[in-house]
Order: C-alpha cells, then sequence, then structure tokens
C-alpha cells in the first residue's frame, strides 16, 4: 500500500477531480454543517447535498458514515465519515475517522483512495501521519490460521488531499512502524504451540538477519551461570527450553544515547500450581508475552529507521509457566541474579520473576534509561480498562516523556503511583521479599516488586499493558484480537530522543 501527500489549495476554485483521479473519495463532516470541508461533497453531489444528507439522516455524528455510489463518475463512490463537534476532534478523533473509512472503503472495493479531511489547526506532518497509520493499521486482517482464507481487495494507493507540502515528512516512518506494530500483532496472535520461545528467538534472528543487528542468545546453562534463578525458577516447569534474547540496535554514527527495553516473554502463562481455573483466560494466555511483542516490533521499526546516535537493547527472558514434577512449588525461595531471595507465595505471579532478572542484566549495560511492557496484571485492567496502559516511574522526564511519545502514536498512558509504603506488603518472614502482595493495589505492588530489580538513580518506567494487548472486538485503528499496543509509543519515544 502506497501513501502521497497531494496539496490541495482549499480556495481554489479548481475542481478537485483535475488534480486527483482516484476512484473512492472519502470526505470528513462535522456535525451541523459547522467547519470547513464540504467543498468535495458539494463538487461531487451540487446543491442537492444537504437535501440528500438529510432524506439519508446523516447528521455526522462520531463514526456515521454514508455512501454514494456513481457509476461512471470520477471518482466512482463518495463515502461521507462523520466527524462529529468540531471542538472535540483532534488527532485522535482523525485516527478512528481514517481507519472507519478505510474499512468502508476496502468493502467497497476501493482501488485508489482519496481522503480529504477538515485539518485546521492539526500539524500537517503529524496529521499526515495518523491518517496513514489509522488505514494501514486499519486494514490489517490476520488468517494465517484459516484453512480457508476470505478474500479481500484492499487499496494499492492511497492519497492524503488538501495537505500542506510540509505534510510528506509525516510519512517517512509510517511503513516501518506498522510493520512494527504489524509483526507484534502477529506474534501475539500466534496459538502457543507456534509461539513458543524458540520462535521469539528465531523471530529476534530474522530481525538481526534483515537489518543488521546484533544477535545473542542464552541458554539455561548461560543463565545458571549468570545466577537468574527467578526467571530459570519459572521456566523448570516446561518442556520447551528457555531462550534469553538479546538484540541491539547500534548506530552507524557515534552513541549518544543507549537504551534498554524489556518485554515481558511468557509465551504460555498456565499458572503453575496456582493454576488458571475456569473464568480466568486461561485460553488467552497466548497473549502473555505482548510485552515481548512490542519490543521486538519497536526493534524492527527502529532497525529500519536507523535513528542516528542512538543504541537500543531489546531484552526478552523468554519460557513457559507450566505445571510438571519440577514446576516450582508455592512456598519455594527463589534466588534472582542479583541475590535477592524470593518467597514464592503465588505461581500465577511469574511474570515478575522473569523481569526481575531481566532487568538485572539490563542494568548491567548501563544504559540512560530502560523501559519494561509487560502483560503484568489483572489489577491494572480492572483500573484502567482496555484503552489506557498503567505507567510507573520514579523518573518524572522518563514517565513524561513516554506519555508525550504515547499520545503522538495514539497509545493512551496513564501515570500511577510508585507508593513506598505499599512495600510492605512484599514483606516475607522466610526470604528477602514475596512475589505478590495483597490484592489491593496489586499493580503497585507488582511495580514496586520491579524496582528492587533496577540500579537506584537509573530512569526506569513499566508499562502494564495487561488490558491493551488484546481486543474482543475492531476498535479504531485495532482490529478484533492483537493490538500490537507499544511499539508507536516506544518507535515515537526512540525517534524522538534521537532527534533532540
Amino acid at each position: 500500500m502506497e501513501f502521497r501527500c497531494l496539496a490541495v489549495d482549499r480556495n481554489a476554485p479548481r475542481p478537485l477531480t483535475e488534480i486527483w483521479t482516484g476512484d473512492t473519495l472519502v470526505v470528513g463532516l462535522f456535525a451541523g454543517g459547522a467547519g470547513a470541508g464540504r467543498g468535495p461533497a458539494e463538487e461531487l453531489v451540487g446543491e442537492a447535498l444537504e437535501g440528500w444528507l438529510q432524506r439519508r439522516r446523516f447528521e455526522a455524528k462520531t463514526g456515521q458514515t454514508l455512501t454514494l455510489e456513481r457509476p461512471g463518475g470520477s471518482p466512482a463512490t463518495l463515502i461521507l465519515v462523520g466527524l462529529g463537534e468540531p471542538a472535540e476532534f483532534g488527532l485522535e478523533a482523525l485516527r478512528q475517522a481514517a481507519a472507519g473509512a478505510a474499512r468502508t472503503a476496502a468493502g467497497a472495493g476501493a482501488e485508489e483512495l482519496g481522503l480529504w479531511f477538515p485539518l485546521e489547526g492539526l500539524e500537517p506532518a503529524a496529521a499526515a501521519a495518523a491518517m496513514a497509520e489509522a488505514v494501514r493499521l486499519g486494514l490489517y486482517d490476520d488468517q494465517r490460521f484459516k484453512s480457508e482464507t476470505e478474500p479481500r481487495s484492499l487499496p494499492h494507493q492511497v492519497t492524503l488531499l488538501g495537505l500542506a507540502e510540509s505534510a510528506a515528512a509525516g510519512l517517512a516512518h509510517v511503513a516501518a512502524t506498522c510493520s512494527g506494530v504489524e509483526l507484534a500483532r502477529r506474534l501475539v496472535a500466534a496459538p502457543p504451540n507456534k509461539a513458543t520461545p524458540q520462535s521469539l528467538a528465531d523471530e529476534a534472528a530474522a530481525i538481526a538477519d534483515a537489518f543488521g543487528l546484533e544477535l545473542k542468545v542464552l541458554e539455561r546453562a548461560d543463565c545458571e551461570a549468570l545466577g537468574m534463578g527467578a526467571f530459570l525458577g519459572v521456566a523448570q516447569g516446561s518442556d520447551l527450553p528457555p531462550k534469553f534474547i538479546h538484540l541491539t540496535y547500534r548506530s552507524a554514527e557515534p552513541v549518544t544515547r543507549r537504551v534498554v527495553l524489556v518485554g515481558k516473554g511468557l509465551t504460555f502463562d498456565s499458572g503453575g500450581y496456582n493454576l488458571k481455573t475456569a473464568g480466568s483466560q486461561i485460553e488467552m494466555m497466548k497473549y502473555d508475552m505482548g510485552g515481548s511483542a512490542a519490543v521486538l516490533g519497536a526493534a524492527r521499526a527502529v532497525a529500519e529507521i536507523r535513528p542516528a546516535g542512538l543504541e537500543v537493547h531489546v531484552i526478552v527472558a523468554s519460557c513457559e509457566n507450566m505445571i510438571s514434577g519440577g514446576a516450582i512449588h508455592p512456598g519455594d525461595v527463589l534466588t534472582a541474579s542479583n541475590g535477592k531471595t524470593i518467597e514464592i507465595n503465588n505461581t500465577d505471579a511469574e511474570g515478575r520473576l522473569t523481569l526481575a532478572d531481566a532487568l538485572v542484566y539490563a542494568c548491567g549495560l548501563e544504559p540512560d534509561a530502560i523501559v519494561d511492557l509487560a502483560t503484568l496484571t489483572g489489577a491494572c485492567v480492572i483500573a484502567l480498562g482496555e484503552e489506557i496502559a498503567g505507567l510507573w516511574s520514579p523518573s518524572d522526564g522518563l514517565a513524561e516523556a513516554l506519555i508525550t511519545a504515547g499520545t503522538a502514536g495514539g497509545e493512551a498512558l496513564w501515570r500511577m503511583p510508585l507508593r513506598g509504603s505499599y512495600r510492605k506488603g512484599l514483606k516475607s518472614h522466610v526470604a528477602d521479599m514475596k512475589n505478590t502482595g495483597p490484592r489491593p493495589g496489586g499493580s503497585i505492588t507488582a511495580a514496586l516488586f520491579l524496582q528492587d530489580f533496577v540500579t537506584r538513580g537509573l530512569p526506569w518506567a513499566h508499562l502494564d499493558i495487561a488490558g491493551t494487548v488484546w481486543s474482543d472486538k475492531a476498535r479504531g485503528l485495532d482490529p478484533s484480537g492483537a493490538t500490537g499496543f507499544g511499539v508507536r509509543t516506544l518507535v515515537a519515544w526512540l525517534v524522538a530522543g534521537a532527534a533532540a
């Protein structure tokens, strides 16, 4: 799918059809006829536009669409998209409208699609990026595991109409970013008999081979030598060997900024001896590696964009959490690679154990910042729902930068408290700490647990993406299923930091 920007003077009398000749045109309209942007629709429908809209009961409410077929005309199809009230319209609303319009256009068989939205007040490059990402990601469809696939017709060219010439710069990273999101979606959606620790290592190897990155995969014996008792404790119940993945992008230019991305990589989580039961979504625990999918997707995008002066280390401690004669018991004590001892009071709180050793390893790389992503707690889902990820960080600067990057990428983050007094809930009578605290504030105590494995003073942020990694129903840019959440935030954060 090719994207391009076509600058059009919105105040010029020259007809749009003289400068653009695609077959399907989308026009965004505000409710009540407010704002600019009706020109193309009036050009194609004529003075009868208002009467036609009233007869079809089109009020331009958010998400409302209306299609007009024009056999023999150019364009042959006109799709009107409701944008709601102008005061509520911004980049996020633009993304939602563009994604919905793209799905409607694809259903109408569009081959050359044009988008015309009222964009006054929006930065042109940001608007172009938002629309292009929305179209491509909104049309994503994963049919890998179906014996009979459904044929789909997608537009081969999408033209963003009426933007300033500077808007074209916003398209520079769209293909790479979307490829990263799509990779993350494929990994998360894959069943656990396909997405194994070995397959994640293979995916990292494919990225390294394609883009010239460095890759190190630590096997069980390597992890034992480093004292990774927390990670290996989780892995010991599975027949599948664990893989500790370390993928590195290093700029050809002198490195001025080194960061580490850590992703939780549980390819299946049974809960261990604290077995997930009916109603616990055990059948969905293939998505417990959503954090690893996000950091690998971000690595793939960054490797293609190749930001100058940047060094990015991607760390994934991947394994399964299974039940067997060799699995960890509730009550066991594990020793992490920094020497801390952990009493296991819940084997279903395994992700933080794998992350503990991954964070110790990450700190040893002496980065400028560490960001970890994990489908860590159901408590975060209860607190923030399915559209907002939780963010914990002792660093105001890093937290603000990630929230800004999330806004730029269209992913919502909400900063949560790292309340020190809650740490007492992790106190153990037999070890340095327990792996879970009391149920109230469960996502906070999980973050506090992770903080104990990060070097004091090192900028670190934890993103709990348990609610956002999967969507049962299509929503905006996200199809039903895996969302690839986190990739766009990470890429925007890394690229902005490299440009700073």
